[in-house]
C-alpha cells in the first residue's frame, strides 16, 4: 500500500543533464518574482505545487490527483514561460510521478543530483521553495508532507556521511581557479556585481581563501550597501560598472539580467587600462553577466557556472564511497517514508474494526446473557457471519472471484497465525452457526 501524498506527487524539470543552459536560463526564476511564478502555475490548475529555480535545476513539484493532468499543466506553464512549444519543452524535460518522483525530490534536497554532488547550499534552496510556495497560498498539506520528508533524509545525508567535504563546490571551484591565475589572493581586488545568492556565497569563499579588498555594487544601490556591510566591503555606484572592472583583479557577476553588463567593449578597455594585467571573471549569474565574446581577449580569462562546475567534477572521484552511502541513506528514508504512511493509512481500518467488534459486544452485554459459554459463542458467530458468508459465496463464484477467496484466506492466515487456530486447520474460513437465526 503506498501512501496517498506519495502517489500524488509529480515532477518536471530541466537540469543540467536533461536541457541547455540557454534554457534554463529562459526558465530560470529570481527570488523577487517566484510569487508572480506560483500565481501563473496556479491559474493552470497546479493549486498544491512549489518551483525549485537554482544554478543547475528548474523544477515544478507537485501533487495532484491525475498525474497525467498534472505534468501536462506543468509542460504548459514551462512552454509559455520559455517561448517554446509543449513538445518542443518535452524533448528535454524530465517527467516523474509517484515513487520515482519521491526518491528524486529525497536526492535533489540531499544534493545526490546536483552537477556538484554534495553542494551544501541545495538544500537551503529547497527550503526556500517550499517556504515560498508556503507564502504564497499554494502549498498542499500533501506537497508539505513529501518535502519535510526529503528534509530529514538530506539531513541524515549530511550527518552521516562526508559527502560535503572536498573542493567540488562551485565557490571552492572559483577559489581554485583564482589561485591558478594569481597565485597569492591577498595582492588582488575584487569587484562583485549583483547580488544573486551564489555571488555572495563566492565572495566570501574567496574573502576566506585570503582576498581582502572588495568593492560591491547592484542595480539597487540600497542592496549593493546592504551587501557592502555584510561583506566588509565599499559600495559603488552601479552604472560606473565598466570604469570599475579596471580595478579588479577579480570580478564576480550574479545579476541575472537578461541583458549581459559586461560587455567585450568594456574588457577591452578596462585591460588598456591596466596595462594588460589579467582579470578574471567569474560568472556566476543566471543567465549569465559576460558577453561570451570575453573569452577570445586576450589576458581576460571569463568562467561561467559550466565552467566551474567542469573544474569541480576534477574532485567527484574522492566522493564516491560517501555518494554510495548518501544513497543507501536515501533509499532507506524512501521505504520508511512509503511505510510509515502506509501504516498511517491503514488506521481508519483498524479503527472501525475495533468499533464494529466492541458494538457486538455492547449488544451481548445489553442482552443480558447469564451464561459466560453461550454469550462468548454467540459473540463468535455474529462476528463471524458476515466475513463466513462473503468467503462462502466468492469461493463458489467465479474463477476471479474464487482467486479473490484464495488471498482472502491467505491474508486471515497472517493476520491470525499468532493464535495458530486457522493455521492448524487450512482449507476455508469456518462456518459458524449462526445463533441468530
Amino acid at each position: 500500500m503506498t501512501h496517498r501524498a506519495a502517489t500524488r506527487l509529480c515532477i518536471l524539470g530541466l537540469n543540467h543533464r536533461s536541457s541547455a543552459l540557454s534554457l534554463r536560463d529562459a526558465l530560470a526564476v529570481d527570488d523577487p518574482v517566484m510569487p508572480q511564478a506560483l500565481s501563473e502555475a496556479r491559474a493552470l490548475g497546479l493549486t498544491d505545487v512549489m518551483l525549485l529555480s537554482t544554478c543547475d535545476r528548474v523544477e515544478l513539484i507537485g501533487c495532484g490527483d491525475d498525474s497525467a493532468a498534472v505534468l501536462a499543466a506543468m509542460t504548459r506553464f514551462f512552454a509559455v514561460r520559455a517561448g517554446r512549444t509543449e513538445a518542443e519543452m518535452a524533448a528535454q524535460v524530465y517527467a516523474l510521478s509517484g515513487v520515482d518522483a519521491l526518491r528524486h525530490l529525497f536526492a535533489v534536497a540531499a544534493s545526490l543530483d546536483s552537477m556538484i554532488v554534495g553542494e551544501p547550499h541545495v538544500l537551503g534552496q529547497v527550503k526556500a521553495a517550499h517556504r515560498m510556495a508556503r507564502d504564497a497560498g499554494v502549498l498542499g498539506g500533501d506537497l508539505d508532507t513529501c518535502v519535510q520528508a526529503a528534509f530529514s533524509a538530506a539531513k541524515r545525508v549530511r550527518n552521516e556521511t562526508t559527502i560535503a567535504e572536498g573542493p567540488v563546490s562551485v565557490t571552492s571551484s572559483a577559489v581554485q581557479t583564482a589561485r591558478d591565475l594569481f597565485g597569492d589572493l591577498k595582492r588582488c581586488s575584487l569587484l562583485l556585481a549583483g547580488g544573486a545568492d551564489i555571488g555572495p556565497l563566492t565572495v566570501e569563499a574567496l574573502q576566506a581563501a585570503g582576498l581582502e579588498r572588495l568593492m560591491v555594487t547592484a542595480r539597487r544601490p540600497v542592496r549593493a550597501e546592504q551587501m557592502a556591510r555584510t561583506l566588509n566591503g565599499q559600495g559603488v555606484p552601479f552604472d560606473q560598472i565598466s570604469r570599475l572592472i579596471a580595478e579588479a583583479d577579480v570580478v564576480v557577476t550574479s545579476i541575472g539580467s537578461r541583458t549581459p553588463a559586461v560587455t567585450a567593449e568594456a574588457v577591452t578597455a578596462a585591460l588598456k587600462q591596466r596595462r594588460q594585467k589579467p582579470i578574471l571573471f567569474l560568472d556566476v549569474g543566471v543567465p549569465g553577466d559576460v558577453e561570451p565574446a570575453v573569452n577570445r581577449i586576450s589576458n581576460a580569462f571569463l568562467y561561467d557556472l559550466e565552467d566551474l562546475e567542469r573544474v569541480a567534477h576534477q574532485g567527484l572521484s574522492r566522493r564516491e564511497a560517501a555518494t554510495s552511502a548518501a544513497w543507501e541513506i536515501v533509499t532507506a528514508e524512501v521505504e520508511a517514508f512509503l511505510k510509515a504512511q502506509a501504516e498511517r493509512a491503514a488506521v481508519p481500518a483498524i479503527a472501525a474494526l475495533h468499533r464494529l467488534f466492541e458494538a457486538e459486544r455492547q449488544r451481548i452485554l445489553h442482552d443480558g446473557h447469564p451464561d459466560a459459554e453461550k454469550a462468548t459463542h454467540l459473540l463468535v458467530a455474529r462476528l463471524l457471519h458476515g466475513p463466513s458468508e462473503v468467503l462462502r459465496h466468492l469461493a463458489a463464484g467465479t474463477e476471479a472471484e474464487r482467486a479473490q477467496a484464495a488471498q482472502a484466506e491467505a491474508l486471515l492466515l497472517r493476520l491470525f497465525q499468532p493464535s495458530g487456530s486457522l493455521k492448524q486447520r487450512g482449507g476455508s474460513a469456518p462456518s459458524e452457526k449462526n445463533d441468530e437465526g
